[in-house]
C-alpha cells in the first residue's frame, strides 16, 4: 500500500484481491445475503462461529462487513474524542481486525499504538494479521478466550463481542472493564443499536455513566466505498446509513461540536 494512499481504500483493493481470488463476485453476493439473513433474521438462534461457516460467508464478512465496521468505529472515535495515546490497543473478539485498526488509526502517526487482537477463531487472527500489514499497523493476533486476557492501562475496545458473550462472562467482563478504567485503562464498547440483540445493554450503560463514561446511539450517513456500494446492491441491502451504539469511558471524554452532535440525535442519558 502506498504510505501516502488512503489508507482504507488500498485496504478494500488488497480485500478484493484476497478473497475473490477464488470465487466470483455473485458467490460473495449470494453468501451476503445468507450471512445478512443469519444476522437480521435468525440472530437470536444463531450457533457460535455460524456465521464465519464456510468460505463464501467469511469472505462475505471480511469483503463487506468488517469495512461497515472499520467505518462505523471511526466515526464513533472521532465523535466521542477518543483519539487519545495509549500503549496499546487490545482489541477483544476482533474478527478480522477491522474495529481496532480503526481505532489506531486516528491517532497521530507518529504515536500509533501497536495493536493485540484477541479472537477464538483461528481464521479471525489470521484475517487480522493480515488487515494489520495492508494497512501499515503495528500488532499481532492471538487465538485466545476473552476470560485468560489481562487488562491492563491500554486502549481496550470490544466491537460487536459484547453480545456474543455468556451472561456469566459478559458479568466478568463488566467488572474487569470498569476495574482497567480505575487503573487508567480506556474503554469502548461498540454493538448494534436494535435493542432486542443486547438485553444487557441498559446494565452496561448506567455502569459505565456511573464510573464518568458516556452512552450514545449513532446514525451515521455515509458515503459507502465503491466496492461496498457494489456489494450493498447486489444482495438488496441498504448501508447509507451507519448505526450502532457506544461506551466509552476514559480521559478526553468530548462532548463534540455542534455540527458531530447532529451525527447522534439521540444519546444516553
Amino acid at each position: 500500500m502506498n504510505a501516502r494512499g488512503d489508507p482504507l481504500e488500498g485496504w478494500l483493493a488488497a480485500l478484493e484481491a484476497r478473497h475473490l481470488a477464488d470465487l466470483t463476485f455473485a458467490e460473495v453476493r449470494r453468501a451476503l445475503q445468507a450471512l445478512s439473513s443469519l444476522y437480521v433474521e435468525r440472530r437470536a438462534r444463531m450457533r457460535p462461529g455460524a456465521a464465519l461457516e464456510g468460505a463464501g460467508k467469511r469472505a462475505a464478512f471480511a469483503l463487506f462487513y468488517a469495512p461497515l465496521h472499520f467505518l462505523l468505529v471511526r466515526e464513533i472515535v472521532r465523535t466521542v474524542g477518543a483519539r487519545c495515546p495509549a500503549r496499546r490497543i487490545l482489541d477483544l473478539g476482533c474478527g478480522t481486525g477491522a474495529c481496532g485498526a480503526a481505532w489506531a488509526l486516528e491517532h497521530d502517526p507518529r504515536q500509533r499504538p501497536p495493536l493485540l487482537g484477541i479472537d477464538r477463531s483461528p481464521w479471525a487472527a489470521q484475517e487480522a494479521r493480515f488487515t494489520y500489514r495492508a494497512l501499515g499497523l503495528a500488532g499481532e493476533a492471538r487465538v485466545s478466550d476473552l476470560d485468560r486476557v489481562r487488562l491492563g492501562t491500554e486502549g481496550v475496545l470490544a466491537a460487536f463481542t459484547v453480545n456474543e458473550l455468556s451472561p456469566e462472562a459478559r458479568a466478568r467482563l463488566l467488572s474487569r472493564t470498569l476495574e482497567g478504567a480505575r487503573r487508567g485503562a480506556r474503554i469502548l464498547v461498540v454493538e448494534p443499536i436494535a435493542r432486542a440483540v443486547s438485553p444487557w445493554w441498559d446494565e452496561w450503560r448506567s455502569a459505565f455513566m456511573s464510573a464518568g463514561g458516556r452512552a450514545d446511539e449513532w446514525r451515521f450517513r455515509l458515503k459507502l466505498p465503491a466496492l461496498l456500494r457494489r456489494l450493498d446492491e447486489a444482495a438488496g441491502l441498504d448501508h447509507r446509513e451507519l448505526t450502532g451504539r457506544s461506551l466509552w469511558l476514559g480521559p478526553g471524554k468530548a462532548d463534540g461540536s455542534a455540527e458531530e452532535r447532529a451525527h447522534r440525535p439521540r444519546t444516553g442519558s
